[in-house]
């Protein structure tokens, strides 16, 4: 009974510590098959006429890597840490948080597995096949019981606009995966969609967008609107732009996924129904970056000497960045000349490694030495060494990927007199091999900032101890 009553007056931490240790494990592997098809696309032959190593198969294993295995694991073990402290209450369930690690464990083991063998639906973002998409459901629901469960049992009246995020992230992103993932079963690793010809298309983009939207922004900015605020020992620069922030933002992004569609055979009032949205995006997109930047108002001095706090603000400053080029890519006439151009490659991996890389290696960077009982992570000096390796790296790979998408739209446009083509692909294609050469080095400089990363939490965990935290007994208006 005294057991029961010490567990029930401190927080579950355990579950937020396997999180945050397999965000950094999985970094490490996601970025690494990124690097190997970056170097496969300079290079052919590296795939040595192995099947499971082709781009084809290692291409969706890289994405889902980063953005299911190091994003989602960094999202709900935040999650965790943040719904506990903000309500001053331990997880609503120990054994389902427990179930939600495991399960989704299993579920990036599967995608390694599965994926490189071959098997795919084909859809981008949601290429597991359907006994995973099965295992992934179960693990959502129980993801949603375990923080809505929490938020219901809190201490405190006020929920903190981090769990607003985090909440619309959770309910948004079950939504896209049961309607997207609809598919007839034809065999154990093998379904067709419920969907045809250009619904199909519709419906993906629906779900393709809004993944971009509601996993890699809407959480990534609960995570901002915490760690932040903690990080700068500041308050939110503004709680009423945060709100208005919130519903602007979860409105407004359910519209724009038909902007992958231009010049497609989806209806052109649907393709300028994306745009129009897309557009509109901007501004609650631009009003959360400077909320989360001016919240250093008063202590922009701290960014001299916290690389942590350099993490998060230069990862809104990519935010904020690719928040303006997504809008402006989903005009027509400019989407005429970007799209499938390494450009929209570069606007991509502006925000996956600027804007969620940065925020969730900085959360990291706060979260771990408390979990571990330190005042700090075990080398500070190595955290500045990550944050310009990092910095660097991303900096080469999106400009490289900007002037070979202008390029390759350019040389593919261009015509003679007589109407010929000026250029035919294989030339545009020669062209952008010195660019796919410097992408291959911002990767490595990416992942190599990851592996400094990884070594520092060992060094940081092996030192520390598992910590147990006390709720507060005296409750405020949030943590």
């Amino acid at each position: 009974m005294s057991f029961s009553n010490t567990q029930a007056s401190t927080y579950n931490d355990k579950v937020v510590r396997q999180f945050a240790i397999m965000t950094v494990v999985w970094g490490v592997v996601g970025m690494l098959v990124g690097v190997i098809i970056a170097a496969q696309l300079t290079w052919p032959e590296l795939n040595f006429g192995i099947p499971w190593l082709s781009y084809g198969r290692l291409r969706p294993l890289h994405t889902n890597a980063v953005i299911f295995a190091f994003g989602c694991s960094g999202l709900i073990g935040t999650s965790y840490y943040v719904v506990q402290r903000t309500c001053q209450v331990r997880l609503f369930s120990d054994k389902l948080a427990a179930f939600t690690f495991w399960g989704w464990q299993l579920v990036i083991v599967a995608a390694a597995v599965t994926l490189p063998l071959g098997f795919t639906t084909g859809k981008e973002y949601a290429e597991l096949e359907w006994p995973i998409d099965i295992l992934i459901t179960l693990v959502w629901v129980a993801y949603a019981v375990v923080f809505f469960g929490t938020l219901a049992t809190r201490k405190v009246r006020h929920i903190y606009v981090a769990n607003w995020f985090y909440g619309g992230f959770i309910l948004t992103i079950a939504l896209l995966h049961l309607v997207n993932s609809a598919e007839m079963p034809a065999g154990l690793m093998k379904s067709y969609s419920a969907y045809a010809g250009v619904q199909d298309a519709m419906v993906q983009w629906w779900y393709g967008h809004n993944a971009v939207g509601f996993l890699l922004t809407t959480g990534f900015l609960g995570m901002m609107y915490y760690f932040v605020p903690k990080q700068a020992g500041r308050p939110v620069y503004s709680y009423r732009l945060s709100i208005v922030h919130f519903w602007a933002l979860i409105f407004t992004y359910m519209w724009a996924g038909p902007h992958h569609l231009h010049y497609t055979a989806l209806p052109d009032w649907a393709q300028s129904v994306g745009m129009v949205f897309s557009l509109i995006l901007l501004a609650p997109s631009w009003g959360g970056m400077i909320n989360g930047i001016m919240t250093l108002s008063g202590a922009w001095h701290k960014l001299r000497d916290d690389p942590i706090l350099r993490f998060l603000i230069v990862s809104l400053s990519f935010y904020g960045m690719s928040t303006f080029e997504g809008p402006m890519m989903s005009i027509k006439t400019v989407n005429a000349l970007s799209h499938y151009t390494d450009w929209t490659v570069g606007h991509v991996h502006s925000g996956a490694l600027g804007w969620v890389g940065l925020i969730t290696m900085g959360s990291m960077y706060y979260l771990i030495p408390r979990l571990f009982g330190k005042k700090e992570m075990y080398s500070v000096k190595a955290i500045e060494v990550h944050f310009w390796t990092a910095t660097i790296g991303i900096v080469l790979y999106i400009a490289a990927m900007w002037i070979a998408g202008v390029m390759q739209g350019l040389m593919w446009r261009a015509i003679n007199a007589d109407g010929t083509l000026t250029y035919t692909f294989v030339e545009s294609v020669k062209a952008t091999f010195p660019f796919y050469a410097i992408r291959l080095l911002g990767g490595v400089l990416y992942l190599g900032g990851m592996i400094v990363m990884l070594w520092n939490t060992i060094m940081t965990a092996s030192q520390g101890r598992s910590v147990t935290t006390q709720i507060p007994a005296v409750t405020h208006a949030h943590a």
